[in-house]
């Protein structure tokens, strides 16, 4: 980000993460956050976290091989229309293309070794949430409220946090963007207008 002195960041899922830690290494240059199921809470974690905190806790060979089964086809598919009201308004060329980069020779261990990492990330949440408290930036929570991973209550807590938070809720899954884009940009523009 050579140049950029200021600037707002859209965080969503395993970049949530990263974008509240150049939050947190530089306050001064955030103008306003918009998360996308970009969780930062534990209430936000849903149950479909069980097995890869299991992996955290004992990463054993066993525990490393349970998670395989969240790499296939089928499950990335499923990961784009879970929790949505009209499936054929997500492109299949989505899920598709991410399959096709998950097939990578390789990738699968790759993908393992993230989510045992995902925990460093987890392990952040109360310096995230201190840069919240401290900074209070304008934050725009945009929430597939049916997402099967980060739960609504995930969202919720950014009001603690930040008492000016906006939070908002729409009707599909994780991808909130592949069904709900022409919603979710009129508030994001609303967040910039303010």
């Amino acid at each position: 980000m050579a140049g950029l002195a200021r600037y707002a960041i859209y965080v969503f899922d395993y970049g949530a993460p990263v974008g509240f830690r150049l939050a947190t290494h530089h306050p001064e240059r955030i103008t306003a956050i918009i998360s996308q199921n970009g969780n930062a809470y534990q209430e936000g974690l849903s149950g479909g976290w069980n097995p890869i905190q299991r992996y955290w806790k004992e990463p054993t060979v066993e525990n490393r091989a349970a998670l395989r089964n969240f790499l296939t086809p089928e499950a990335t598919k499923w990961q784009y229309v879970h929790g949505v009201q009209d499936e054929s308004l997500v492109a299949p060329e989505s899920y598709t293309l991410d399959s096709a980069l998950l097939a990578r020779p390789g990738n699968n261990e790759i993908q393992l070794d993230l989510f045992l990492d995902y925990a460093s990330n987890v392990a952040l949440y109360p310096k995230f949430q201190e840069y919240f408290r401290t900074h209070r930036p304008p934050l725009l929570a945009v929430w597939g409220k049916n997402d099967p991973f980060f739960l609504p209550s995930g969202a919720e807590a950014f009001k603690r946090d930040i008492p000016g938070a906006v939070v908002r809720f729409f009707d599909t899954g994780h991808f909130a963007l592949e069904t709900h884009a022409a919603e979710i940009t009129p508030a994001i523009r609303d967040l910039g207008a303010s």
